[in-house]
């Protein structure tokens, strides 16, 4: 048994069974890890001796007979966008180079508590603000399943990760599908939970009203097992959901009859690929084939998805990044010298260090976004764009309220083409924020999404299919995702481009 070829839930039982160690199965993935980042650039930070310390501490639970949850010497990836007390946590700026967080985050404590072993810290988009991975100020990360191509973002670490065998199970963020999208793209399935169902204490925030932490693995079923061990309430969260966790697992093997899902034809127009559709429909036929029913519905203002999210997300990542600034956190500047652009004159020394500190430590990607949502909360603006972006996005969760009166999930691509090219769409941004037509919806209605793979095109890139669900439905998003990976085998399928 090749140990990293192994799904997490393979692994949890030969775990289980004896068939394999914790100290075992963590030297594999830190062994694949050493041999393969060096290509796919996943991961930040990797910590061998404290994942083979966790290892042997589950293994000597075990000997001794203790209870252990069922994720108990899995091993895990985690974006670094979460705080954690024993790696940086720079969430892959310049701005936060070095730094070592006093605490763990909330999501890390419950993976600590189940007896997961955190194998390191995965890359990503700076201060998960893109969707291709390739504004990480450490280097781009490769898609696995073709290293000139993109892996999604801003968790492409997280996904490149799973695709390429480095780590059975992940930790994303998403905050207008940063979780969904590179799922996608790298053939993995990833979920984004109901927004407070998950706490986002010690998370570092981009956008604090869309941000969401949720699991990815290789499929459905592995989501849920992660899912159960980093949902519920954190009074440390003022936005946690104090509701019930239920057992995400336990109607998993449910049958879909009498399912209604819902397609949305505006999804089908102008710009989407044709393989992509081509996978799309074929999905919707399986859906069928397993006795749910497929209705079409509208949803009226999807088309102002992409703006109104590019006013809120920015508006609020200007306030979340004022304090980085240089005197109480981040990155400062040295004094030296410097004849960068744009930056000549000072009303103060003081002034001077904000200003070229910020220049120095926020990249290109960062830097737009800050001052869009700068501009956009400004004296004379707010109320004809930011204030006017929430009314909007009151009109889209209507939109979905209204959907989910007839039907039980909508389904659909999570984007419009398969993985792109690195460098393709970099000088032009709005090409870049339009990778998230299909996902922003979720995000600012506040619901939960799941992605997961439907099929791969000629060229052999994976394509992704979407479903969304009303709030706290994720039970029922991964019993739908589940029976149809029953029903199917993209999910099972591996890269070739790097070959264990």
């Amino acid at each position: 048994m090749t140990l990293t070829n192994c799904s997490a839930a393979e692994l949890a039982i030969a775990l289980q069974k004896g068939e394999t160690s914790a100290v075992e199965c963590a030297t594999a993935f830190l062994d694949r890890i050493e041999a393969t980042n060096s290509t796919v650039n996943a991961f930040l930070t990797v910590d061998r001796e404290g994942a083979l310390a966790a290892a042997e501490a589950v293994d000597a639970s075990r000997a001794e007979g203790k209870p252990l949850g069922p994720l108990a010497g899995l091993p895990v990836a985690v974006k670094d966008v979460l705080c954690t007390t024993d790696q940086p946590t720079t969430c892959a700026s310049k701005m936060l180079k070095g730094y070592q967080p006093p605490y763990d985050a909330d999501v890390v404590e419950r993976l600590r508590a189940a007896g997961t072993v955190i194998l390191g810290k995965t890359n990503m988009d700076e201060f998960a603000m893109g969707g291709s991975n390739e504004n990480s100020a450490y280097g781009l990360v490769r898609n696995p399943w073709d290293l000139e191509r993109a892996p999604g973002g801003s968790s492409g670490g997280s996904a490149a990760a799973i695709a390429a065998d480095m780590a059975p199970l992940a930790i994303g963020s998403d905050t207008g599908g940063s979780i969904r999208q590179p799922a996608g793209l790298c053939g993995i399935t990833g979920l984004k939970p109901t927004y407070g169902r998950v706490s986002r204490r010690g998370l570092i925030a981009f956008s604090s009203s869309l941000d969401q932490i949720g699991p990815m693995a290789r499929s459905a079923k592995e989501c849920a097992m992660l899912l159960q061990a980093i949902a519920g309430h954190d009074p440390g969260d003022s936005t946690s959901l104090n509701t019930p966790v239920p057992d995400y697992s336990a109607d998993l093997e449910k049958p879909l009859q009498g399912l209604r899902i819902g397609r949305v034809a505006a999804h089908f127009g102008e710009g989407l690929d044709p393989e992509v559709a081509e996978h799309v429909e074929q999905t919707f036929a399986t859906y069928e084939a397993a006795g749910a029913t497929i209705h079409e519905v509208e949803l009226p203002h999807a088309t102002y998805g992409v703006p109104t999210y590019y006013l809120i997300a920015p508006s609020e990542a200007s306030s979340n990044l004022a304090r980085y600034d240089g005197a109480h956190y981040g990155h400062r500047w040295d004094g030296t010298p410097s004849d960068e652009k744009g930056i000549t004159e000072f009303d103060s020394p003081l002034v001077e260090m904000y200003c070229r500190s910020r220049a120095e430590g926020f990249g290109p990607e960062v830097k737009r976004r800050i001052m869009l949502g700068t501009y956009s909360l400004s004296s004379g603006y707010y109320d004809a764009y930011y204030a006017k972006a929430l009314r909007v996005r009151r009109l889209i969760r209507q939109d979905f309220s209204k959907a989910f009166e007839n039907v039980d999930v909508i389904g659909g691509p999570v984007s419009a083409t398969p993985a792109f090219k690195l460098g393709e769409k970099t000088d032009d941004p709005v090409a870049m924020y339009l990778v998230d037509l299909y996902t922003v919806g979720t995000n600012l209605a506040g619901i939960g999404g799941i992605s997961f793979p439907c099929g791969f095109t000629k060229s052999s890139l994976p394509v992704g299919f979407q479903l969304q669900g009303p709030a706290l439905s994720e039970p029922l998003l991964l019993q739908a995702a589940h029976q149809y990976q029953q029903a199917t085998d993209w999910h099972l399928k591996r890269t070739a481009a790097l070959s264990s």
